[in-house]
């Protein structure tokens, strides 16, 4: 039986979501990969098990496999995936992970036969994820964040038809604005503005999502209006709402990785507008792809501890270091806004909680 590295099991894992990219990591900014010191033999995987879970019981941190794509990337061609009912061995002697109980032999990756292709098909959709992709996916591709100087350009709902001011599905609506050939929109309302919790600027607007509308008939002169139809609705779409184009469905890297650039970011908002988030709610941070972020991007949650006095130095404030309590997995990007998935927790997040690079 041939060896089965950390690297090379993880990597399987995330390919089940999609194909890694060329790591940009270097070996200065890179984690090491160390396993815990309670790690368990071997675990059985389970339906609802991830790449995520399945590393973190085994490794301190579960994203930090992707740092070793440089010795492993070429000799992978192809997915190889990991199904429910496999069982995943801790080989202590050689610090390495194996789909097969360890006898000591050498080699490099196994090989997965698969076929007919129907099968490899049917049994791709069996494979463990690499994180809940079913959590974010809502979030791929409704209008999240509206930025700062985008919104006097976008559509706008004039009137429904019959002169009604709500509208749901099925029902005809005006529209004035740019539609540059799109026949396909989704409706928002903007919502709440996003402040940057360090500066105070306005980053942009929170989209509430309302559904979705058809072009029936393009406007043919400059002070006319667009008549499109309702073709789905979450709440009632309401005179002043707003479209965007249909975006395509993304091809989203769930490859957890560090960020390319050191970051520290401030957590702006949890979805929902709720005060607190846990495991798998979604929050904003004031970071986004301008600031070197990325789609897998992980970032490590810390509370600010505070100041005290030290009474014994005559009172002197003493600043109390930050605590670790989680980490955050970031999906979507704008260009100073990220949109990030709360992995695993010890306490809430709370607005203005910090996220940094992993250490």
């Amino acid at each position: 039986m041939k060896k089965f590295s950390t690297a090379g099991l993880l990597f399987a894992l995330a390919c089940t979501a999609a194909s890694a990219a060329t790591s940009t990591e270097t070996p200065s900014t890179a984690a090491k990969c160390q396993f815990l010191d309670n790690a368990p033999d071997q675990h059985q995987v389970v339906r609802g098990d991830t790449l995520w879970s399945i590393s973190g019981r085994f490794l301190q941190h579960p994203w930090c496999w992707p740092q070793v794509w440089g010795i492993n990337r070429d000799q992978i061609s192809n997915p190889h995936w990991i199904y429910p009912g496999q069982t995943v061995y801790f080989d202590r002697a050689s610090g390495q992970l194996r789909l097969a109980r360890p006898v000591g032999s050498e080699g490099g990756l196994p090989t997965v036969r698969m076929s007919p292709q129907i099968r490899m098909e049917n049994m791709a959709a069996d494979a463990i994820p690499a994180i809940p992709a079913s959590v974010i996916e809502p979030f791929l591709t409704q209008p999240l964040l509206i930025e700062e100087g985008k919104l006097a350009d976008a559509p706008r709902v004039l009137q429904g038809g019959d002169g009604h001011v709500y509208m749901g599905k099925g029902d005809v609506a005006y529209v004035r604005g740019r539609i540059d050939g799109d026949t396909v929109f989704q409706v928002y309302r903007p919502s709440q503005p996003l402040r940057d919790p360090d500066t105070g600027a306005i980053l942009g607007y929170e989209a509430a999502y309302l559904g979705t509308m058809k072009l029936t008939r393009a406007a043919r002169a400059d002070d006319e209006a667009h008549r499109f139809v309702v073709t789905s609705s979450v709440r009632e779409i309401g005179v002043g709402a707003q479209l965007v184009p249909m975006p395509p469905t993304p091809i989203v890297n769930y490859v957890p990785h560090r960020p390319q650039v050191e970051t520290s970011a401030r957590v702006m908002s949890v979805y929902g507008g709720v005060a607190y988030a846990g495991q798998n709610n979604v929050v904003t941070i004031n970071r986004g792809s301008r600031q070197g972020l990325d789609a897998g991007s992980v970032l490590e949650l810390y509370r600010r501890a505070g100041v005290v006095a030290d009474r014994a130095a005559g009172n002197q404030p003493v600043r109390l270091p930050d605590e670790r309590y989680g980490s955050v997995f970031v999906f979507r990007t704008f260009d100073n806004v990220s949109y990030g998935l709360v992995m695993q927790v010890t306490a809430p997040v709370r607005v203005g909680d910090v996220a940094r690079s992993p250490e």
